[in-house]
């Protein structure tokens, strides 16, 4: 999977707005496919039009690291989910709770052309994630 240093330098490149759009698809498309097991309900991010997967996956410790994985049935949002996993999967969850991926998206160029359903969806994720990392600091 492409990091998020490397999608941060790629984006630096691409000027317009349909540019972008093609490399989120390509992001979207290398991401790796959630195992149907965890196709869950439970794990399915709400708030969001298309339908979204996000499972966690916590490694020991009173700050752990969390590994994320997710999926979803829209190229476009697939894409966003392949962004912000390079943003917070791997990482301390203190870290995580810390970090604001909706002003990474505003770096990137993107957030400004996100449709307001997307921008809704793309927030919920960032939140669970969040949640999600906050459940697991002691």
């Amino acid at each position: 999977m492409t990091t998020l240093a490397q999608m941060t330098e790629d984006f630096a490149f691409l000027d317009d707005w349909e540019d972008r759009m093609r490399y989120v698809m390509e992001l979207g498309k290398a991401l790796p496919d959630l195992p149907e097991a965890e196709r869950t309900a439970e794990n399915k991010v709400k708030g969001c039009a298309s339908q979204v997967w996000l499972s966690t996956h916590p490694h020991e410790g009173p700050d752990p690291v969390i590994d994320f994985a997710g999926d979803s049935d829209a190229h476009i949002v697939r894409g966003l989910v392949a962004i912000v996993l390079a943003a917070y999967s791997g990482k301390r969850a203190s870290d995580i709770v810390a970090f604001d991926a909706i002003e990474l998206f505003s770096r990137l160029g993107l957030i400004e052309h996100l449709s307001a359903q997307r921008a809704n969806g793309l927030r919920s994720m960032i939140q669970r994630i969040r949640e999600e990392a906050a459940r697991h600091l002691v």
